[in-house]
């Protein structure tokens, strides 16, 4: 019974405070609470309410995802990271067209599509078609760790906590229930500083009566980051635009369009800026180097000195090549190459001043 009084203390709590996040809107649309889910992978909500709005708009239905080409969905894609999560979701709407064109309702038919693991399958199941499912991400850990005081880890802690949230189901539905738990450690429960005062759930929060609310959950070992330095060749056109080529062998970054970058393995030399400029497919003007910028990649933190060109009137880059306006580029990238622009333009600009004075 006192279950059930808490999962009505969350659902309504949910109902009035909920963000207004544009996935969440009634009637559900399954296929924006998938792509939703997808984006949501890794990134934060900021980040991807509007591009979630700008990718529903291109691609309005599961049907259009399916038929676009996967560099159209990859440019919508374009800052968000993790590519591999668009280049799934293309393959998965091309699936779902062979099936009949309708997104499944249970999460064991949802676990065939690509790219749906565990979490994902709930997600849909339980916020699209109000299936019983329990989504297990780090918020809704973080909130169960605490209610219940717990500083198991691992999948003893995951069946405990499962049990919990089935329980708060018993006379509530599964999705608000599921979506007020999210909501709740995004929002209130936070990883410090939870505001407790706020929470539906605080008279039963064991880890408040304990006032030991940060020491839950368990700290989660960390894979330390790795270090990387490049050196890239950020070539302008004498209209603005940057020339960049398609990344094909390195590991990371793959299929995005981004100017050419070699990996330093030492110290810096005197000669990067002619090495940089090599990368290039046609004769430039040698500008200067540009400021660092930072960048990271999952666990990678990349330090990437840029060196500045400008492409000679004769240049002709080829098919491998392309000048993009660093604004709207029109190619699948990666937000470093607003960050390499924005830190090279300047300091092509002042050379352009240059000849002109």
């Amino acid at each position: 019974m006192l279950r059930m009084r808490e999962g009505e203390a969350l659902a309504k709590w949910f109902l009035e405070h909920a963000r207004d996040l544009p996935w969440r809107r009634e009637p559900r649309d399954p296929y924006h609470v998938l792509v939703s889910e997808l984006m949501l992978q890794q990134t934060q909500v900021e980040r991807v309410v509007p591009k979630f709005l700008d990718f529903v708009a291109r691609f309005p239905t599961i049907m259009d995802l399916a038929d676009a080409e996967e560099n159209d969905v990859l440019e919508q894609w374009s800052g968000l990271g993790y590519y591999r999560r668009a280049r799934l979701l293309h393959r998965l709407a091309r699936r779902v067209v062979e099936m009949g064109g309708v997104i499944p309702n249970s999460v064991d038919e949802l676990r065939k599509l690509p790219g749906i693991g565990p979490y994902t399958a709930a997600a849909v199941a339980s916020f699209a078609f109000g299936r019983r499912e329990v989504t297990l991400d780090g918020n809704v850990r973080r909130v169960a760790a605490r209610f219940l005081a717990s500083a198991q880890t691992g999948q003893g802690a995951d069946a405990r906590f499962t049990e919990w949230i089935l329980g708060l189901m018993d006379m509530t539905p599964p999705g608000l229930i599921n979506e007020g738990l999210i909501e709740l450690g995004a929002t209130v429960c936070r990883p410090a500083q939870p505001d407790c005062s706020r929470c539906p759930l605080q008279s039963g929060c064991r880890a408040r009566r304990l006032e030991r609310q940060t020491d839950f959950p368990a700290p989660r070992a960390v894979r330390k980051p790795v270090r990387m330095r490049w050196v890239t060749a950020c070539a302008f056109s004498a209209d603005g635009r940057i020339l960049v080529t398609r990344v094909d062998a390195a590991p990371i970054l793959q299929g995005m369009w981004l100017p050419p970058w070699f990996e330093l393995d030492g110290t810096g030399r005197d000669d990067d800026g002619e090495r940089a400029r090599s990368l290039l497919p046609c004769d430039v003007h040698q500008i200067g180097p540009g400021p660092a910028v930072s960048h990271s990649v999952t666990y990678r933190r990349i330090r990437i000195e840029p060196f500045v060109y400008e492409l000679k009137e004769e240049c002709r880059p080829g098919k491998d090549w392309k000048l993009v306006s660093p604004d709207h580029p029109g190619v699948p990238t990666s937000s470093l190459l607003a960050k390499l622009a924005g830190s090279c333009q300047p300091v092509w600009i002042e050379w352009r001043k240059g000849l002109n004075e």
